[in-house]
């Protein structure tokens, strides 16, 4: 997702500056705290969820006051205070992605509200959004894929040169990124699914993976050889081998923490531009690899929705505009009536 920090909405600088003197009154209201301490504690929603939510509801609640001189009375609000929303927004400039993020913020929020019975009805419901713009989803060939995966042991097969800049290369960090790459590959996992392994998720015997996706549901996801052959080439070179609870994959100096996101993604832009790959491309660019991969191959989309951890069909469904324009060029070069 998409962090609404990226895009702000342009609020004044004399605006900005009072904020910014000491933490947001839109941190104290009752009902904001408590919505952001469901998130945490009951539906166990990923950090980068709660950082855009509360981001969302921060920034709602100081236009309000902006706008209207004094905090939202949540209880209170109209449909139309939302639409006067919806048109600052867009006077931002904001993307329609980013405008929906927001309200999905805000969905979520009220979903909240009318469950602790402050409201009946939320007046968010049914509102008119600005319609996303239609965007497939980016990925990598098979050839482009199969490239990457080699792309880590790269610096072991090069003698690193003399007076070279910066700290050399472990061999543990070569095979620990190739075991990172195989196994989003091969399990189609979310970066934050990935990095929250640990090593007794693993079932070698049966070639499974115990993957905790979002909200805290488990699924089970196969895993290849190639992916578990990865791995036990990378714990081959720690001092001793992940066990229990301990991470799949250790931080980039070898400490006992889990690799995190952000590391993963500096790893992930050297490997791609090191195969001249756009170093722009992100983890999640793996994951629909993966799914396009598989339906391409032939798998249904009912089962590609599972092995993903989707919620909704609709969601898995992107893919096939993917598979369906692979089929119609198949089909025009082909068929001698096309």
């Amino acid at each position: 997702m998409n962090s609404v920090r990226s895009e702000t909405a342009g609020e004044s600088s004399k605006s900005d500056a009072s904020e910014q003197r000491g933490p947001d009154p839109a941190l104290a209201d009752k009902w904001i705290k408590s919505f952001l301490q469901h998130l945490s504690a009951d539906r166990g929603a990923s950090i980068y969820t709660q950082r855009n939510y509360q981001q969302a509801l921060v920034e709602f609640h100081r236009w309000h006051r902006g706008e209207r001189g004094q905090p939202p009375d949540w209880k209170g609000l109209q449909r139309d205070d939302f639409r006067a929303y919806v048109r600052f927004l867009g006077r931002g400039k904001l993307s329609r992605a980013a405008i929906q993020l927001r309200f999905s913020a805000l969905r979520s929020f009220y979903k909240h509200l009318v469950r602790h019975g402050l409201v009946t009805a939320s007046p968010i419901r049914n509102l008119a959004l600005p319609k996303l713009e239609k965007r497939l989803p980016k990925f990598l060939t098979v050839e482009q894929m199969l490239d990457l995966l080699k792309a880590p042991l790269k610096p072991l097969e090069t003698p690193r040169k003399p007076g070279a800049s910066g700290r050399p290369i472990t061999a543990s960090v070569c095979y620990r990124d190739v075991a990172i790459l195989e196994t989003i590959y091969s399990c189609g996992l979310r970066i934050s699914e990935l990095c929250g392994l640990a090593a007794e998720d693993i079932d070698w015997g049966e070639r499974l993976v115990r993957v905790r996706g979002k909200g805290r549901k488990e699924r089970l996801v196969p895993i290849g050889e190639h992916a578990l052959a990865a791995i036990r080439n990378y714990w081959s070179t720690l001092e001793r081998a992940s066990m229990g609870n301990a991470p799949v994959f250790l931080s980039h100096n070898g400490h006992a923490g889990p690799v995190k996101p952000r590391i993963l993604q500096q790893r992930l832009k050297r490997h791609l531009a090191a195969v001249g790959l756009d170093p722009q491309l992100t983890p999640h660019k793996l994951r629909h690899s993966y799914a396009t991969h598989l339906l391409d191959a032939g798998a249904d989309l009912r089962s590609v929705q599972e092995l993903l951890g989707h919620a909704h069909l609709v969601t898995t469904q992107v893919y096939t505009h993917l598979t369906t324009d692979r089929l119609k060029r198949a089909y025009d070069e082909a068929h001698p009536r096309a």
